[in-house]
C-alpha cells in the first residue's frame, strides 16, 4: 500500500468521527492513540474539565529537547444549514478530490502525519518527533490554550512546530492574533410606550457597537509601516447581536458577540482599554440611574497570540528545505501556532487544501495536496532517522 493511500484510508476514518467543537473529540483522540501506541510512540491525553474533550500528544525518538512537533487540531465547524451535497460526515472521492467535513481544515494534515509515522517506529531518531492534536481550536484555541502550560509544566521544550493548517502547501511564517467576546447586556423591560421607565439592553448594545466601529476606523490609522497583512491594521467584526422579545417590549437583554484580529499587541490594549473606560463612565451610568440592577458583562472567548514573522526561524528553513519553496507569507486568518511561537518554539504554519474551502459545504482537499504534505513529511522523516553505517 502506498502513503498515499494509508493517508485516505486514515481520512476516511477521521472523517466519520463528527468532531463538531460542540461535540466530544474523545473517540477520534482514543483511535488516534491506538493507533500511534501501537506504533510505539510515548502517548499522553490531556482531559479537559468535562471529560469528553482531550488533546494528545505523542513522541517517537529520545527524550528531551530540540525536537519537532507536528500539530493540528480534532474539530471541525458545524454542517447546520449547509448546501451539503453528500453526507459531510462520509468521505467521497470524486475527480482527484477528497470531500468531507474536515478534509481540508484539518485532518488531510493529520491523516498524512498518521500515514508517515510508521517510518518511525523502531528507528533510532536524531532528535524527538512529536505528534499534537488538540481540541476546540475552532472556538478559540482552548485545547492548545491548555495544552502549552502543560507542556511547560513537564519541561518538554521543542524547537519548533509545524502547524498544519491548509495553504496549498505554501509555507506561511506570520498571521494575525484573535481574540473573541460575548458581551451581555442586563437592563430592565418594560411597557414599549413608556422608554424612560426602562433600561433597553439593545439599545446600550448598540451605542457599544457604534463605539467598537469609532474604535475600529481609528485602528486603520496605525498600520505598522510596510505590513505585510491584508489588510494591514487591526480589524474589528460584529458577529451577532441578539435581544428583545417584542415590537412593544423594553428589552431586558441582549448579547452581542465580537471579535477582532491585532496586527500588533498594542491594539488590543488599546480598544479593551478604551471600551472598558466606555462601559465604566458612560454606559453604566445612565443604565443604573435607572436600574442599579443594569449590568455589562464581558466573557472573554479566546485571546490567541498571532504568529510573528521572525527574521531567524528553523522551522521555516526547514520546511523550506522539505519543500522547495523559495519565500515564506502571512495570512489573516488565526490558528495555535501563536501560543507554541509563546513557549520559544520556531513555527510556521504549512499544510494541504486551500482555506477557501475551509468551513464550506462539500469541502474538499485534493489528492495532490496529500502528495505534496506526503512528500514534505517523508523528507523529514530522512532528516531525523539516524543513519546506519554500511
Amino acid at each position: 500500500m502506498s502513503d498515499l493511500d494509508a493517508a485516505c484510508g486514515i481520512l476516511r476514518d477521521l472523517i466519520g468521527f463528527a468532531t463538531v467543537s460542540a461535540d466530544s473529540n474523545l473517540e477520534m483522540i482514543v483511535h488516534i492513540a491506538h493507533l500511534l501506541g501501537d506504533l510505539g510512540a510515548r502517548v499522553d491525553l490531556f482531559h479537559d474539565e468535562t471529560g469528553t474533550k482531550a488533546n494528545l500528544f505523542a513522541t517517537f525518538g529520545p527524550d528531551g529537547d530540540g525536537g519537532i512537533v507536528l500539530s493540528g487540531h480534532s474539530d471541525v465547524v458545524p454542517v447546520d444549514e449547509q448546501p451539503w451535497t453528500r453526507d459531510p460526515f462520509v468521505m467521497a472521492e470524486a475527480d482527484g478530490r477528497l470531500f468531507g467535513r474536515g478534509t481540508c481544515d484539518m485532518k488531510g494534515f493529520i491523516a498524512c502525519t498518521l500515514a508517515i509515522a510508521p517510518l518511525l517506529a523502531g528507528k533510532t531518531l536524531t532528535r524527538p518527533v512529536h505528534f499534537c492534536f488538540t481540541y476546540d481550536e475552532e472556538v478559540g484555541c482552548m485545547g492548545a490554550r491548555a495544552l502549552v502550560p502543560e507542556l511547560v509544566k513537564r519541561g518538554i521544550r521543542p524547537a519548533m512546530a509545524i502547524i498544519g493548517e491548509p495553504t496549498m502547501m505554501q509555507i506561511i511564517e506570520g498571521h494575525k492574533g484573535c481574540c473573541e467576546y460575548t458581551v451581555r447586556f442586563d437592563g430592565l423591560e418594560g411597557h414599549g410606550s413608556d422608554p424612560d421607565a426602562g433600561v433597553n439592553a439593545v439599545e446600550y448594545a448598540v451605542a457599544y457597537v457604534n463605539r467598537l466601529l469609532a474604535l475600529r476606523d481609528d485602528l486603520a490609522g496605525f498600520a505598522p509601516e510596510q505590513c505585510r497583512f491584508s489588510p494591514p491594521w487591526t480589524t474589528i467584526n460584529i458577529g451577532r447581536l441578539h435581544g428583545g422579545v417584542a415590537h412593544n417590549v423594553i428589552a431586558s437583554r441582549a448579547e452581542l458577540e465580537w471579535e477582532m484580529r491585532p496586527v500588533q499587541a498594542g491594539d488590543a490594549d488599546f480598544v479593551k482599554a478604551a471600551m472598558h473606560d466606555f462601559i465604566e463612565t458612560d454606559l453604566l451610568p445612565k443604565m443604573r440611574a435607572v436600574h442599579p440592577l443594569a449590568d455589562i458583562r464581558t466573557e472573554v472567548i479566546g485571546e490567541v497570540a498571532g504568529l510573528e514573522p521572525m527574521p531567524e526561524n528553523a522551522a521555516r528553513d526547514l520546511v523550506a528545505s522539505l519543500t522547495g519553496a523559495n519565500g515564506a507569507d502571512v495570512v489573516p486568518f488565526g490558528t495555535e501556532a501563536g501560543l507554541f511561537q509563546e513557549i520559544g518554539m520556531d513555527v510556521v504554519v504549512c499544510g494541504p487544501g486551500s482555506i477557501e474551502q475551509a468551513h464550506k459545504a462539500d469541502e474538499y482537499v485534493t489528492l495532490n495536496q496529500l502528495e505534496q504534505c506526503l512528500t514534505m513529511l517523508h523528507g523529514l522523516v530522512g532528516q531525523v532517522v539516524q543513519k546506519v553505517a554500511e
